[in-house]
């Protein structure tokens, strides 16, 4: 268990040394009002304690991605662990923290407000359409999985469908009503699930002594499918995920203060790697490697079932109930904020006050039939367009944190790296994946290092401009 409880270590030390990094590049402004108060509202403008403001942060981003993800990951074998540690520290928590703190600096704003100021008035339309677009696909997700995973647990006649019914009006009701009505007062509940799952599943691995793989090089998927791009789009939420972009400002509009920023936005993007870690190492260990990991995918009919073999499997029937229902939280407590911030997208574009509940119906009606006849459609198809839509939304993000920076005179690096990054895997993955242009790795790879060639070398061309303009300015 070596790799594993280094991986683990090295979580650690990147948050408290990267972090504090990152906090010090950004430049965090103790005496500034958060838009909690200065925008307080009653309903999305909320202040919340750094307590209950990081569990709520937690929930909203860790939905099925650091679970189903690095199960479906682990295929790789313990390459996996790689990704997660060091996308998670360098790549996923300093997304998550400038999304946060970008909103939080320009009063609450959502992610294409944040996109428009920062890479202009082109891209924010885009992002206004492909972050409404993943966030109606997560919703869905965050459906259909859950409601998968609690059929396998109630009488035959309770099945998917009436699950998903229920599922939904939870979900009409949290983007309905105040954050701190229902967000803000049942998390602390879900989160004592999240714990006893996390807490359970890990000290199982260690207390039964089973063995993890060391860290190899070595690509072991079964199928030999390659590492690059597929591993990095497939584990997704665990080390770095555009969604987070989504959430971040929602709980931007209700922190207290600029300091809490690194605990709530970069804090628990690391505490979500932590958790695909466990995944990733249970799905290698309980089935002695990848070649028993993909068989088990077959047999229990995919990462739900797998999910459920190795909770019981390692906590028994009450204490794999429990983790089960851990399980089931994270993508339910996902989902609610996802349809929660489509609701308030739509709201900023058109404008539409949502301090009335007829205004909030108004978007929310029809946002859920949307996402009903969505849930109509193959998971496992859904589930591809929400991990590539979700990492072009983590590289966009990335773009223009690293496009402030510029503006601000600070260390860009920080964010345009893992931002040229994810923009090499969500190109060279969409030109050769069989939802997109299915081209042979002979012509995506060498097609999408172009395309992120040229993109790197126009934002160091308008670095240069801003840098330029900016030393002018002075010397005036």
């Amino acid at each position: 268990m070596i790799t594993f409880i280094l991986s683990f270590v090295a979580l650690i030390v990147g948050y408290i040394f990267y972090g504090r990094f990152v906090e010090k590049v950004f430049g965090v402004n103790e005496n500034r009002p958060t838009p909690a108060y200065a925008n307080q509202d009653g309903v999305d403008f909320v202040p919340i304690s750094t307590s209950r403001n990081s569990l709520i942060q937690l929930l909203n981003i860790a939905g099925l991605g650091p679970i189903f993800g690095p199960i479906l990951g682990a295929l790789w074998g313990p390459v996996a662990f790689l990704w997660i540690v060091l996308g998670g520290i360098f790549a996923g928590a300093v997304h998550d923290y400038f999304s946060g703190m970008l909103s939080v600096r320009n009063n609450g704003a959502q992610l294409p407000e944040m996109v428009g100021k920062y890479l202009g008035k082109g891209m924010k339309q885009f992002v206004n359409v492909f972050s409404l677009v993943l966030l109606v696909l997560v919703g869905v997700v965050f459906v259909t999985g859950p409601a998968g995973l609690i059929a396998t647990l109630t009488p035959d006649w309770i099945t998917i469908g009436v699950v998903s019914a229920f599922i939904f009006l939870y979900y009409i009701l949290a983007t309905l009503l105040p954050i701190d009505k229902i967000i803000g007062k049942i998390y602390p509940i879900f989160g004592a699930f999240l714990i006893i799952m996390a807490l359970g599943v890990g000290g199982g691995l260690i207390v039964k002594g089973y063995s993890i793989p060391e860290l190899t090089f070595s690509n072991l998927h079964p199928k030999g499918l390659p590492i690059w791009p597929l591993m990095f789009i497939t584990i997704a939420c665990g080390a770095i995920s555009g969604f987070h972009a989504t959430q971040s400002p929602l709980v931007a509009r209700t922190i207290q203060n600029e300091k809490y920023g690194r605990k709530v936005f970069y804090g628990m993007m690391i505490a979500e790697s932590a958790i695909a870690m466990i995944w990733a190492a249970a799905g290698m260990a309980v089935f002695h490697g990848t070649d028993g990991l993909q068989d088990a995918l077959a047999q229990f009919g995919g990462p739900a079932g797998v999910v459920r073999h190795i909770s019981i499997t390692m906590l028994g029937a009450v204490g794999g109930t429990l983790a089960i229902i851990g399980v089931i939280v994270l993508p339910i407590t996902s989902g609610d904020t996802a349809f929660r911030g489509a609701r308030i997208l739509i709201a900023d574009f058109f404008k539409l006050s949502q301090r009335k509940i007829s205004n909030r119906l108004l978007i929310t009606i029809p946002l859920f039939t949307v996402g009903y006849l969505l849930t109509l459609i193959d998971f496992n198809f859904l589930w591809r367009y929400f991990s590539w839509a979700n990492q072009t939304t983590a590289m966009i993000m990335l773009w223009a944190a690293a496009m402030f920076l510029v503006q601000e005179g600070k260390n860009h690096w920080i964010a345009s790296i893992p931002a040229t990054f994810m923009t090499a895997v969500s190109f060279t993955y969409i030109l050769q994946a069989p939802e997109g242009f299915s081209l042979p790795t002979s012509i995506s790879y060498p097609v999408g290092l172009a395309i992120t060639f040229a993109i790197a070398a126009l934002f160091a061309v308008k670095a240069m401009k801003v840098k330029k303009q900016s030393s002018i300015a002075l010397e005036n």
